[in-house]
């Protein structure tokens, strides 16, 4: 070979090495991983848990297996400040509401739990911190002595397991202290499994060790993400130096981001402060005026409650009336979610009015979806029309 030919080669030789450095991809850094729960505040219409009813948005209720005979956590505070359930009226720490659980005397105690987004990988370190608190009033009965009434007051503790399916125990991430505190304090946690963790569950329960089971309540609110960290890094604030008692954040009366149900649909065409029970008949329906909720959701906001309140007058002014709560949609989204949607509007204006006081042997409510329009769903303003809660006549005389 020539020496030419072989300067030659050498030359071709290092263009192409040069070239494949240069078309090489960077390598890009993972950030640590973040890891968001869902409704992490405990958003949700307030009401008090009931034996087989639904449990809080987002969340799996772990007593309708480990306890069936006793009723889910509750969503509080109550919607009527002047009456509020079980004598529990704190003010959220963060959005409307919040849930509240106890433990009880008969050795059963509430836990929720939910799927996470992604696992929580053996031998990686995560931070968590969730607001508790507890109530000092907190009046209840349990299965076991459902006619006596009485106080869920002595502290407890929140635990945090991880495991392989909802309320599987399979591995205690966390206990806190004794939550002993009556306003909110934010509880610091550092995670750090020895096994992949695809599921995570808050369970109210005993100060430990105890030799006997007693009544207790936990308040939670505003949980945060769980968050990758070096294991070597320390907790931002220790727990026990992080119980110093916080004020709640103020609630916003203006409504954020929310759809509206002013219907348009009134068939007696009169409000509800102006009905006369002579003047309707079996099947008609009225509209209820200015009712909001959060969007996509159930919740009411505050400003409706004037309205239902109407409602709930006309109801114990005319007692032999019956009446049906039905839910609409506009025709956005699928069947399912517009059925659903339909129907916990509508159980939720129920709600209210049997948290009133109003029978609940008066009272239906109904998901009705997409499926009625009273106008057209191809402008704006029709389908915020069609988005509404009507009340139906199912009968006068009782």
């Amino acid at each position: 070979m020539s020496l030419q030919k072989y300067i030659l080669i050498l030359i071709m030789l290092a263009s192409n090495i040069t070239g494949q450095a240069q078309t090489k991809k960077p390598e890009v850094k993972k950030d640590k991983d973040v890891i968001n729960l869902v409704n992490p505040s405990f958003e949700d219409y307030p009401h008090v848990g009931q034996k087989g009813g639904l449990t809080i948005s987002g969340w799996y209720d772990c007593g309708r297996e480990l306890f069936p005979s006793e009723t889910p956590p509750d969503v509080q505070p109550s919607i009527d400040p002047s009456s509020p359930f079980f004598g529990v009226n704190t003010r959220p720490y963060d959005g409307r509401t919040y849930v509240g659980m106890v433990v009880r005397d008969n050795d059963s105690w509430e836990s929720l739990s939910q799927r996470l987004s992604s696992p929580l990988v053996a031998g990686k370190c995560y931070d968590f911190s969730v607001y508790l608190c507890r109530s000092e009033s907190y009046m209840s009965a349990t299965s076991t002595n459902d006619q006596t009434i009485l106080p869920f007051t002595t502290p407890i503790q929140l635990r945090v397991w991880g495991g392989s399916s909802f309320c599987n125990k399979m591995e205690l991430l966390h206990s806190t202290s004794s939550v002993s505190n009556t306003t909110w304090a934010k509880y610091q946690m550092r995670f750090e499994p020895k096994q992949n963790i695809n599921y995570i569950m808050l369970e109210a329960f005993y100060k430990t060790p105890v030799l006997f089971p007693y009544n207790g309540n936990i308040l939670m609110d505003n949980a945060s993400a769980i968050v990758e960290v070096n294991c070597k890094t320390p907790l931002p604030v220790k727990e026990k130096k992080d119980i110093a008692e916080v004020k709640p954040k103020p609630v916003q009366d203006k409504p954020v981001n929310t759809k509206t149900n002013n219907n348009t649909r009134q068939d007696s065409g009169n409000s509800f402060s102006k009905l006369n029970a002579k003047d309707l008949k079996t099947g008609q329906t009225i509209r209820i005026d200015k009712l909001y909720f959060a969007a996509d959701s159930s919740i009411i906001d505050p400003k409706s409650y004037s309205a239902i309140d109407e409602i709930h007058s006309f109801m114990s002014d005319n007692p032999n009336i019956v009446v049906e709560i039905g839910g609409h949609t506009n025709d956005v989204p699928d069947n399912v979610y517009c059925d659903r949607l339909s129907e916990a509007r509508a159980k939720a204006v129920y709600d209210y009015l049997i948290l009133k006081g109003i029978s609940a042997e008066r009272l239906q409510y109904k998901g009705y979806g997409k499926r009625m329009p009273v106008t057209t769903n191809k402008t704006t303003d029709g389908r915020r029309r069609n988005q509404r809660v009507e009340i139906k006549i199912l009968s006068l005389n009782g």
